[in-house]
């Protein structure tokens, strides 16, 4: 079906990954309104985009952000913490049928929208998809590609390797605003993580080796469970990134090319089990923050072309076809390494 609204509201616009969402949006034809919460900001970034509308909004404001989501196909929520902007932006959505798009990693907010907003979002055939992200969608769709054929599984185990973490200010914003305790899943039910994480060693392929890794479960602990047919679900991390990250001395990312990427390098893996058979899959790019432009924008005008399985609150590898997503951003973004099946 060829789409001819091709706006977008872009909620959090001038922030560290709404700029790259801007800037993937136009490039691939469609239109973003430029959104937030800063006024300010919104005009700076005008001067860059003297073409495009700049709607400021309010998450406290109802009418504000009404207006701001008026006239266009969807919304994307790039404005942190989530725990805070997504509900309000959620409801907007639905008070104007258009879809919602976000990049949640906080758990607790991601069940929230499975729960609050499933039954009104199917009954108004309206789709809201949290946490299409690095953190999150990536790991969601790896692992539902990796599974392919397979009915179910008895764990899928994800390793994410990072050379370096330089954290936006969203992101230091959001750890100190996501307090709650994280989960992951075990005998098909969501369990807290053990405290202290459990840690043990992962061989990552090259460039990263053989490394340390800890318990690092985020949003895509709620969407795999949701969708997929498995009883135990974990995620790690290196160590390297989770020392940055903690460090409050370690600088937000830096851009090192005229697409503002940073010189960051990521792998992520992912090992599917089912009795004694096994099947990874892999993923490797540049820059945690930047890739998920490619990836929110891809789900945007997938869903704009109606080019969906279901409406309601859906994860991207549940309504898409996993494979053929991730190949869309391979090699231009993505190098990727999945089973054929």
């Amino acid at each position: 079906m060829i789409n001819t609204n091709k706006a977008v509201t872009v909620f959090g616009a001038y922030g560290h990954t709404g700029k790259f969402v801007v800037a993937e949006l136009l490039k691939r034809g469609y239109t973003p309104i430029l959104s937030g919460r800063s006024k300010d900001k919104l005009d700076a970034m005008g001067i860059r985009y003297p073409g495009l509308e700049i709607r400021p909004a309010s998450i406290d404001d109802p009418n504000s952000l009404d207006k701001a989501l008026g006239g266009a196909i969807a919304v994307i929520n790039c404005a942190g913490p989530f725990l805070d902007t997504a509900t309000p932006l959620i409801e907007a959505a639905l008070r104007n049928r258009i879809y919602y798009l976000d990049m949640a990693a906080e758990q607790q907010c991601v069940l929230t929208t499975y729960e609050r907003f499933a039954k009104e979002a199917l009954d108004k055939g309206i789709l809201i998809m949290p946490a299409i992200a690095f953190y999150g969608g990536l790991a969601d769709l790896l692992a539902t590609a990796t599974m392919g054929d397979w009915a179910t599984a008895d764990a899928i185990d994800i390793g994410i390797a990072l050379d370096s973490w330089m954290p936006t200010a969203g992101t230091r914003l959001t750890g100190q605003r996501n307090t709650s305790r994280r989960l992951t899943f075990s005998n098909k039910k969501l369990v807290f993580v053990s405290d202290p994480p459990r840690s043990q060693k992962w061989q990552f392929p090259e460039p990263f080796g053989l490394q340390d890794v800890v318990d690092f479960p985020l949003s895509e602990i709620i969407t795999i469970s949701k969708h997929l047919d498995v009883c135990e679900i974990n995620t790690y991390i290196n160590l390297a990134p989770m020392e940055d990250i903690h460090n409050s001395n370690t600088p937000p990312p830096q851009p090192v090319d005229d697409t503002g990427r940073s010189s960051q390098i990521f792998l992520m893996e992912v090992v599917v089990r089912s009795g004694d058979k096994a099947r990874r899959g892999v993923v490797t790019g540049r820059d945690i923050y930047a890739i998920t432009a490619p990836l929110i924008v891809e789900a945007t005008i997938r869903i704009a072309e109606r080019m969906i399985k279901k409406t309601g609150v859906v994860c991207a590898a549940e309504v898409f076809d996993a494979a053929d997503f991730l190949k869309s951003l391979s090699p231009e973004h993505l190098l990727i390494d999945i089973p054929t099946n």
